[in-house]
């Protein structure tokens, strides 16, 4: 009977000692990247931060050859190797410069990561446009059912992660083109389960006001956004304007260069290239503007500041920072002024 008494009292006791204790901590998500990078942090998680706070560069000439044995076990980034090869012969046109699949990366890259905010509950940079959700059919991602394919069919070769892989071809195709940043690479993400949600990307005749806001509600400030939106130095247009399909946005879509910023601000337009409602309100707009023609002729600010704010796109959503891996040492080394390689 007193041995019944005393285990009561003990699971009475263990029960409101549970009651007291805090519930344990999880990960800040949804959310912004910034709340999980607080207190102690992995070495990734610390570089990342260095990188987004400003006291490291989000760029690094840093490439290595894979090891003739190579161990995942031991090497984390063994299957990128392959991938980088891979992706090199499918992003290099004949003349040295990026191709049409390549500018297609740049932007799934985008369609992948800017689909989530911070009141997002899933989404981000997850992959789940390569995936079986059906996202490819949405109208949104006309265009880039092509890219898609190519990159399904590297997964199913390498069997690398659908969220990495779209992040990874992005900072590929960026440095295959002349002059483009070679972007610190993460690698260790995890694949999305269900679709991302809608209504989260840029829209080519929305008001500057409301792209600032957009995305603004995903970590970013005007002028982040001034520098992201220059990746349209190397994109065309075919669905915005379909009887000028194929039109580049600047006069070199093949050069990963600033000519994007001074051709978009020239008035008459240059009847040679397009220039999207959005890019041209966006250029004149007060918050963004002293930005903008600061980056016209100067090609290392831009390289940085985008480096910098596409690492923070990359990473949107993601919960796992301190499981990331840095792979950049797999990317193909920077052609600064467009020399073949």
């Amino acid at each position: 009977m007193l041995r019944n008494v005393i285990r009561a009292f003990l699971l009475l006791s263990l029960a409101l000692i549970a009651l007291a204790s805090p519930v344990e901590q999880r990960a800040a998500a949804p959310g912004l990247i910034d709340d999980l990078l607080k207190g102690v942090l992995s070495g990734v998680s610390q570089l990342i931060k260095d990188i987004l706070g400003g006291v490291k560069s989000g760029m690094t000439d840093e490439i290595s050859s894979k090891p003739l044995i190579c161990l995942p076990a031991v090497e984390s980034c063994c299957a990128w190797w392959g991938v980088s090869n891979e992706l090199t012969k499918q992003f290099k046109g004949a003349d040295g410069q990026c191709n049409d699949n390549a500018r297609a990366a740049v932007r799934l890259g985008f369609h992948d990561a800017g689909a989530w905010d911070k009141n997002s509950p899933n989404g981000g940079a997850d992959g789940s446009i390569l995936m079986d959700f059906g996202e490819e059919a949405r109208p949104e991602n006309n265009g880039l059912q092509g890219i898609r394919t190519l990159l399904r069919g590297v997964q199913s070769q390498y069997r690398v992660g659908y969220a990495d892989l779209v992040q990874y071809a992005h900072n590929h195709a960026t440095v295959t083109c002349p002059k483009g940043p070679r972007i610190r690479t993460f690698v260790g993400r995890k694949d999305a389960t269900k679709a991302a949600p809608t209504g989260l990307l840029p829209d080519v005749h929305d008001s500057a006001d409301n792209l600032i806001q957009l995305f603004e509600n995903k970590g970013f400030s005007a002028h982040d956004l001034a520098a992201l939106v220059g990746a349209h130095a190397s994109a065309k247009q075919r669905f915005v304007d379909t009887s000028k399909a194929g039109f580049p946005l600047d006069t070199t879509p093949g050069v990963w260069d600033v000519e994007f910023y001074n051709d978009t601000l020239q008035t008459p337009q240059n009847p040679n290239i397009f220039v999207l409602p959005s890019d041209k309100v966006l250029s004149v707009h007060p918050k963004i503007h002293d930005e903008w023609l600061e980056f016209v002729g100067d090609q290392p600010h831009w390289n940085e500041d985008y480096a910098k704010a596409y690492i923070r796109m990359s990473l949107l959503g993601t919960e796992n920072l301190k499981d990331l891996k840095d792979c950049t040492k797999t990317l193909p080394v920077a052609r600064p002024k467009g020399v073949k390689v």
